[in-house]
């Protein structure tokens, strides 16, 4: 082991951060705005209060603040869990045989077993502010439901979770943890909404999406009184909930001493990325310092990598606003992989843009090779990671093997967002040789970029 160089770095909690930072203040090209579907102008905070909590939807449109105050309740109860350890790889640099130096962050030392908690409980905080009775949301592989319903459960709100079909059936468990919590927990899509109706009646026996998950969330909340959507990713607000990891690496960094040379995360909706980058990326803006940045997508779900920079439909069920983002288009229907937490159609708005900008890079990778990696990683460093995660893990392990090749003495960082024990069957697949890897054909990828609406602004 490298002197003065602990396997583990924790802040004291004195360190925790007090502020969340948004790095949308510190961008020339700000975000595209969201629109009304039926107007195409800009929606204003009367509307989206409509579906969202009225301070939510100030931290939505703010792009001029830089740093957000935590509320003292909201930083109470991250004290039970953060500050989340920087750790270093010693061991998987050691198997590897790179004379890199690799570092993850941990977010999986909570209940819920993922970064989700982090916007979970802000967003509940918020909504019993606000006086309501409950939210809506959706989920994919259930880290988001699974957060939401503990966040609810604390500050005694109802949560209805509508959950990705292919999920619901593939992680029972995960399941039954959201329902001991005391959410209800539907399958998506389902017959208890129109758009459910609709969606089945056009698509029999689909797997359904996050898209169509989306769509019966958003349609609950509006048509109950005392309730409001939230959502686990993709939004500015969520990516501001999520810099406390990027946050707190930046500062156990400093600490050490030591600075990144390439930073990497899983990329879904953008939750974990966005608030892993963020003060890093801050200091790119702001030309302090430089990083390499890649975000890791499945390649059976391309955003980044195959997608298209337009105004989409958030949800495939389109009653949600239109954003401008790297998409697959709003109808696009992903293979049932097993990492259901990278699923979304499209991207977040704010990492679209920074990606638009070459701020940043992006690579898809097949399934079974994010699961060799997986297994690599569990047996090495002793976590068994989720699957979303492990797409991280993957390209460190390729970056840290060129390191080895060329003999350059990078420092890698990447987000390790949680854990995989609910995702067993993923892994029994994987184990049996039964698990296969779909990619998208480019007719395939055209039927959703059919469906993408006409905006001209």
């Amino acid at each position: 082991m490298e002197k003065n160089i602990p396997y583990k770095t924790y802040l004291e909690e004195s360190e925790m951060p007090k502020q969340w930072y948004n790095v949308r203040a510190d961008m020339k090209n700000k975000p595209a705005p969201l629109l009304n579907p039926a107007t195409l102008k800009p929606m204003t905070a009367e509307e989206l209060g409509v579906v969202f909590c009225d301070e939510l939807v100030q931290q939505e449109l703010n792009t001029t603040d830089a740093y957000i105050d935590i509320p003292e309740e909201i930083r109470d109860f991250y004290k039970m869990y953060r500050p989340s350890p920087l750790v270093r790889a010693y061991c998987l640099e050691k198997a590897l045989g790179t004379p890199a130096k690799i570092y993850y962050k941990f977010e999986g030392n909570n209940t819920s077993g993922s970064h989700k908690l982090n916007s979970a409980i802000a967003q509940a905080y918020y909504a019993k502010k606000q006086g309501l009775k409950g939210v809506t949301t959706e989920t994919g592989a259930g880290q988001w439901g699974t957060a939401l319903s503990m966040a609810c459960a604390y500050f005694g709100l109802d949560c209805k979770v509508f959950m990705v079909k292919v999920s619901y059936e593939q992680k029972p468990f995960r399941r039954e943890v959201m329902r001991t919590y005391g959410a209800s927990v539907t399958p998506s899509p389902s017959e208890t909404t129109n758009v459910g109706r609709k969606i089945l009646a056009e698509h029999p026996g689909t797997t359904g999406s996050l898209g169509c998950a989306i769509s019966e969330a958003v349609e609950v909340a509006v048509s109950s009184e005392g309730y409001r959507y939230v959502l686990g990713s993709v939004l500015n607000q969520v990516l501001l909930h999520q810099s406390v990891i990027g946050l707190e690496s930046k500062a156990a960094f400093d600490k050490l001493g030591v600075k990144p040379d390439i930073i990497i995360g899983c990329a879904g909706g953008g939750s974990n990325l966005g608030g892993l980058i963020s003060p890093f990326m801050g200091e790119k803006l702001r030309g302090e310092a430089d990083y390499r940045i890649i975000a890791v997508e499945p390649a059976s779900c391309p955003s980044f990598t195959r997608g298209k920079y337009a105004y989409d439909f958030c949800d495939t069920g389109m009653v949600c606003p239109l954003a401008k983002m790297y998409t697959l288009g709003s109808g696009f229907i992903p293979s049932a992989n097993h990492a259901g937490g990278l699923r979304y159609h499209g991207m977040s708005s704010t990492l679209s843009q920074l990606y638009d900008d070459k701020l940043m890079e992006a690579v898809s990778v097949e399934q079974t090779k994010v699961f060799e990696a997986a297994q690599q990683f569990a047996r090495i460093e002793g976590i068994l990671p989720a699957p979303e995660s492990s797409h991280a893990i993957r390209v460190a392990i390729d970056e840290a093997l060129k390191c080895k090749e060329t003999g350059e003495e990078k420092t890698i960082l990447f987000g390790l967002t949680g854990t995989g024990y609910f995702d067993m069957v993923a892994y029994q697949k994987f184990n049996d040789g039964e698990m296969s890897d779909y990619i998208p054909t480019d007719d395939d990828l055209a039927k959703g970029f059919a469906g993408l609406p006409k905006v001209d602004l």
